[in-house]
């Protein structure tokens, strides 16, 4: 690693911890540092320009959060998935939103909830052309609204719990799987079901749009 890297570059002196943890997300996220490198603390502070007890706060958040793990003798790395894994990240995300939509699909006034899931949904259409890093949030976005509507906080936990190794799922995926998966008319097609108000088939169909999102990525 070098000091010319730029999401790694040195930080403003306010709120040192998130400030580092959003430059080392993003620099996971966009592939500054690739799966299976390994954080060095005494490099990364000098990149940072923060002390190394605020980058072991920052990197605590991280490995949370399912961008980091631990290795050999506790040495930290970027995490590494496989296919098995992210079939399996996806199962978990299949099951949480499907019961998302078909709590929504149930909400009397449906209205309340569709508006802000189609803004999502323009947000993400904005995105397009934009760099992956940006479509990533854009797609989450969605998915994490759509868990928040429900007024569930369980559910809305346990999915954020995966936003890690979902955003690392895609970047192992590569661009041009991971951005078929955050075409604007699969996302449209989820809100449409909600509103139709058939919450079984709202289920089956997030279900379907989950399993065929994970085959995407692994195929």
């Amino acid at each position: 690693m070098t000091t010319q890297n730029a999401a790694l570059a040195g930080l403003a002196k306010v709120n040192l911890r998130q400030q580092a943890l959003s430059a080392l997300r993003r620099a996971i996220t966009t592939g500054e540092l690739p799966p299976g490198t390994h954080l060095v603390e005494t490099e990364l502070s000098e990149q940072l320009q923060i002390s190394r007890g605020t980058l072991r706060e920052a990197m605590r958040q991280l490995q949370q959060e399912g961008l980091i793990s631990a290795g050999a003798r506790g040495r930290l790395a970027v995490r590494s998935l496989d296919a098995k894994e992210i079939l399996d990240i996806f199962a978990v995300r299949a099951a949480l939103e499907s019961l998302a939509v078909r709590t929504l699909s149930q909400v009397e006034d449906r209205h309340v909830v569709v508006a802000p899931l189609r803004e999502a949904i323009r947000t993400m259409d904005e995105a397009v052309g934009d760099t992956l890093e940006e479509r990533i949030e854009a797609d989450l976005a969605f998915h994490r609204t759509l868990c928040r509507l429900t007024g569930n906080a369980m559910l809305l936990h346990s999915w954020k719990a995966l936003e890690g190794s979902i955003r690392m799922s895609f970047m192992w995926a590569g661009m041009e799987r991971a951005v078929g998966n955050m075409r604007v008319d699969r996302h449209t097609a989820i809100v449409d079901v909600i509103e139709a108000g058939d919450a079984p088939q709202a289920a089956e169909f997030m279900l379907h749009h989950m399993n065929e999102a994970a085959a995407n990525l692994v195929s």
